[in-house]
């Protein structure tokens, strides 16, 4: 395994949790709350997984992948980046709330903070998988390193 494997290993992991979270959801509705606990702490370690390799991966590669082709698309994955990348940052501390409250017992707080934290944590997981479909199966695109985002020589200059 190299470094270049770990975004074929976070799109799993971020599927993954999508299973959990489904699961985990399924069974609270169902009154089974051991299944619920068993499904939602694995949903949490494994996004704990993914983003200790995400932060591998960017922190350990001067590999740039952006989305260029189709150009008609791009807007569109944008939007999906955008809103991705903004509930990512929301869902972090939401995550530690829900989980906070449910080792507490403080099982009313938790149901009214679960009913944010689970629908943006499926929203996040999701859309980490379209991500990674869109960049590297569906529209696969060039990956470049930073020095050759700009060729030397082609800069704007201003008269």
């Amino acid at each position: 395994m190299t470094i270049q494997d770990l975004p074929l290993i976070n799109a799993s992991l971020n599927a993954l949790a999508t299973v959990f979270l489904t699961l985990g959801y399924f069974f609270i509705r169902k009154g089974n709350k051991t299944a619920h606990k068993k499904c939602m702490i694995s949903a949490f370690i494994t996004s704990a997984v993914f983003l200790t390799c995400y932060l591998i991966y960017h922190f350990n590669t001067e590999v740039v992948t952006r989305f260029v082709n189709p150009t008609w698309f791009r807007p569109i994955y944008l939007v999906i980046l955008v809103t991705h990348v903004i509930l990512a940052i929301v869902i972090l501390p939401l995550i530690f709330m829900t989980l906070n409250r449910a080792l507490k017992a403080r099982y009313e707080l938790h149901k009214k903070i679960a009913k944010w934290t689970w629908p943006i944590w499926m929203y996040v997981s999701i859309t980490g998988v379209l991500i990674y479909l869109l960049l590297y199966q569906i529209f696969p695109q060039p990956k470049k390193i930073p020095s050759e985002q700009k060729p030397p020589g082609n800069h704007l200059v201003i008269h």
